[in-house]
């Protein structure tokens, strides 16, 4: 893996010696995609951040999954994303679609995580307005960490209430059975839950895109196409003006692009 343009971000100073042509320690990674400062006793803004993969054609997956256009760097990233959220929001559709786990404790991550007042994985937070869930499933059943459920306060009440028994706790992000984005990140964030990773899927990507609380977007460019009829990586409503985003760094393994953009503040 190797580094195509530095890190534009000024108060990044991330350096990587001698790093190009040779496969990164999961260590300079985590340096490469540390999260801002959340501020004294971690109580600055939260910061949403969404990693997906996309074919050259605009694919987010491949019959249904996204695995199929990924490669093992990607999913090392992955991993190291995630290795650094407080919490992973992820839509109930994905859960279904790619056969979501409990996160698990990482020992390459885990002096990082506890100089960060970080628990040893992050939450699994759930997005689900009708909450259709198979609770039996070991995320919810045997996390290492509680995995939440977000939803609206008009969500069916026998379904909140078959989740509270069985050990799940239900957030409430909205007014009706959907979950308002902007509600959804600031009832997290009055968690502690402020360095957020949002996994999509598409839907959930889009709705966040549109409440306009995405901070940054980590896209793996997978060289390959697929045609077919897959969703991009964020679907749902357009926006009224598309929001510029700036390319914060941008990596390069066997074809695939890795970049990273963030949010334009005025």
């Amino acid at each position: 893996m190797r580094r195509l343009l530095p890190v534009t971000d000024p108060t990044d100073t991330t350096t990587i010696p001698d790093a190009a042509d040779r496969e990164w320690t999961l260590d300079e990674l985590a340096g490469a995609y540390a999260y801002p400062d959340p501020g004294p006793e971690g109580e600055g803004r939260p910061w949403l951040r969404a990693n997906m993969v996309s074919s050259l054609d605009g694919a987010a997956h491949h019959d249904g999954r996204s695995q199929d256009i990924s490669t093992p760097a990607d999913m090392r990233i992955f991993g190291t994303l995630r290795g650094l959220a407080d919490a992973v929001v992820v839509g109930a559709e994905t859960v279904r679609l790619e056969g979501y786990r409990p996160a698990r404790a990482r020992e390459a991550f885990a002096a990082r995580r506890e100089a960060a007042g970080q628990g040893p994985a992050p939450v699994i937070a759930v997005v689900s307005a009708s909450l259709d869930l198979d609770l039996s499933l070991p995320l919810f059943a045997s996390p290492l960490v509680p995995t939440l459920l977000v939803t609206g306060e008009a969500a069916p009440s026998g379904r909140v209430r078959a989740a509270r028994d069985a050990g799940v706790e239900v957030l409430f992000a909205g007014d009706g059975a959907a979950v308002d984005p902007a509600r959804a990140v600031a009832v997290l964030a009055e968690r502690g839950l402020r360095r957020l990773l949002t996994e999509g899927g598409p839907r959930l990507l889009g709705q966040f895109v549109a409440a306009g609380v995405l901070d940054e977007l980590c896209l793996t460019l997978s060289p390959m196409l697929t045609a077919g009829d897959a969703q991009r990586i964020a679907g749902g409503p357009s926006v009224p003006v598309p929001e510029r985003f700036s390319l914060v760094s941008l990596l390069e393994e066997e074809g695939f692009l890795f970049t990273r953009y963030g949010k334009i503040r005025h």
